[in-house]
């Protein structure tokens, strides 16, 4: 239920909190007070769009904050959307606060438990916790989605649907895999002959990893061999082989070997330098070795660097087509042969799906026409109950009908009856509340019906008829009395007082008859204070509600306040019934 509203700086109202109960609670006031204001703002807090407008002369933004107390049921239905996004309070999970800022310039952000979301992601939330019925809003009871989903409700399909819906998304599924496959069939001839070559492409090339480097230094070599067989002569002619003129290093260094370790011998102080003097000969002398053995392996040979040439080519064409790498050409190989293996079984595979399919479609038809024909008898019993309402609502006549209808589609589910019907998600059911609100008048769906009393009327039946059914917990109804007398309207409080007990309902009325069945009863009055006009919401009790409604029947006199005490007597047997929480 709605716990707290808070509203700063909205329309004519500088500030108010409401503290509401569960239960059937009032608004009256004079017309233009700000009644319907409370509701806009509820109606903003919700999702509903914004506009700069609404925000107060003088200030820059409004804000509106509501503080919903969530039951268990609620709190289950909630969870798994607020987890999925992070707003989840594992804390004070029976807690969720819904805030609304209007600007004046800019986007007017939403908030749900302190951390900003999209509007969609509210209006999400929403559905699970306010339903308005406004004059000029757009009715969840006139969406033949949601009439569809109320009709489950009272038919207590749910376990049904889901079953449903599971061999539905698996039916889909299987149904998107055959597709898929016929179309790689389609040009499968084609792709197999492709894959093929690739692949024999790719195997001839015999790659090897880390071959392509290789290949390269080799080209390095091959190209420059006359310039490094000089400078290994040269280096060897300076470290091994010498000169007339002058000796090699090798010899120098030996000698001063030679020397360093006649001097060990006499200072042993000294051996050590003896020791890697004799190091650095013997790294020279191995230096000198693998020189000899690189000078043998130079030599220009134009066919070798040719033929590495041409191989670094088939490489870099390889790569060109099916990767940036030796490694990643290998691995388009491997992914060939798997699609082509796939595509050598698909007949295989598509046979087996089809049967699947099949299968799919038969059980998905059973389910369907058991979840049709407990929607059908649902039906019957729920026009009877709304009818029985709208006979109490001075509405005798009106017949109401829950029509379940088949759509014929020769590509669709058979039924039992041989029929094909299209389907959905929500099985083959067209589910659509239909009335005929006077004799001979055929019937019609619920938005287009002209009267607003009677569509008041209409609507207070349904939600009597569906309250243990309807898991929303706050309903509200902006002027539910439009069209309707005074005599009408104790019958109209009655029922709101009866539907009290499974919702909380808020209330804007201007009838005190009604208004005489409340719980809880606000007065909002429009006054100017400090030159401006401002909007004040007081609770009534005792005396003070006794005058509002003698107010209300146009005599404030004592005869109008015997009146208004008559009609809270007349409320009074009803008013310490218990009242289910509608949190």
């Amino acid at each position: 239920m709605l716990r707290t509203l808070h509203i700063r700086d909205f329309a004519i109202i500088d500030e108010i909190t409401l503290e509401l109960e569960p239960g059937l609670v009032v608004f009256t006031g004079e017309t233009g007070a700000g009644k319907s204001i409370l509701v806009d703002a509820v109606a903003l807090l919700l999702g509903a769009r914004a506009d700069a407008v609404m925000v107060r002369q003088g200030a820059k933004k409004a804000y509106i904050e509501g503080v919903f107390h969530l039951s268990p049921e609620v709190q289950q239905a909630l969870k798994p959307l607020l987890t999925e996004q992070d707003l989840w309070d594992d804390e004070s999970p029976e807690e969720l606060v819904l805030a609304r800022e209007i600007r004046r310039q800019g986007r007017h952000p939403a908030r749900i438990n302190g951390r900003l979301v999209s509007l969609q992601t509210v209006r999400q939330v929403a559905v699970h916790l306010v339903d308005i019925h406004g004059q000029s809003e757009h009715l969840s009871l006139l969406e033949p989605r949601h009439q569809r989903a109320l009709l489950d409700r009272y038919a207590q399909v749910e376990h049904l649907l889901r079953t449903y819906q599971d061999l539905y998304r698996r039916w889909q599924e299987r149904k998107r895999d055959i597709e898929n496959l016929r179309e790689q069939l389609r040009t499968a001839a084609r792709q197999m002959d492709l894959l093929r070559y690739q692949i024999e492409e790719i195997e001839a090339a015999n790659l090897q990893p880390g071959e392509e480097e290789e290949l390269r230094q080799e080209r390095n070599r091959l190209v420059h061999a006359e310039r490094l067989a000089r400078w290994v002569q040269e280096a060897l002619q300076l470290l091994d082989e010498g000169t007339p003129e002058s000796p090699a290093a090798s010899d120098l260094v030996g000698q001063a070997a030679a020397l360093l370790e006649d001097m060990a011998r006499i200072d042993p102080t000294r051996e050590a330098l003896a020791r890697r003097l004799q190091e650095a000969l013997d790294v020279l002398s191995e230096v000198a070795r693998d020189l000899h053995h690189y000078a043998g392996d130079l030599e220009f040979e134009p066919q070798r660097l040719d033929e590495v040439e041409a191989r670094l080519a088939l490489i870099e064409n390889l790569k060109r087509k099916y990767g940036e790498s030796i490694e990643a050409v290998l691995a388009y190989a491997d992914q060939a042969r798997a699609e082509l293996e796939t595509l050598t079984t698909a007949d295989e595979r598509l046979a087996q799906w089809e049967a699947e399919l099949e299968s799919l479609t038969q059980e998905l038809a059973r389910v369907a026409w058991e979840l049709s024909q407990k929607r059908r008898t649902a039906a019957e019993r729920l026009a009877q109950a709304v009818e029985r309402e709208l006979a109490d609502l001075r509405m005798p006549h009106a017949r109401f009908r829950v029509d379940v209808a088949l759509r014929p589609d020769p590509q669709g589910l058979l039924l039992p009856t041989g029929e094909r019907v299209a389907f959905d998600r929500y099985g083959i059911d067209r589910v659509a509340f239909l009335i005929a609100p006077n004799p001979g008048e055929g019937f019609h769906p619920l938005a287009k019906i002209a009267s607003g009393g009677e569509m008041a009327r209409i609507m207070l039946a349904l939600r009597q008829a569906l309250a243990r059914q309807d898991p929303v917990p706050t309903l509200i109804f902006d002027e539910i009395d439009q069209g309707i007398g005074g005599r009408m309207g104790a019958v109209v409080g009655r029922k709101l007082r009866a539907l009290a007990r499974h919702h909380q309902v808020l209330c804007v009325t201007h009838l005190p008859q009604l208004a005489a069945y409340a719980h809880q009863h606000f007065k909002v009055e429009k006054m100017v204070q400090q030159g401006r006009t401002v909007t004040r919401v007081r609770p009534l009790q005792g005396e003070a509600r006794v005058q509002e409604l003698a107010h209300m029947l146009g005599d404030a006199g004592p005869s109008g306040q015997a009146t208004a005490q008559a009609l809270l007597e007349q409320a009074r047997p009803e008013t310490g019934e218990a009242l289910r929480p509608a949190s």
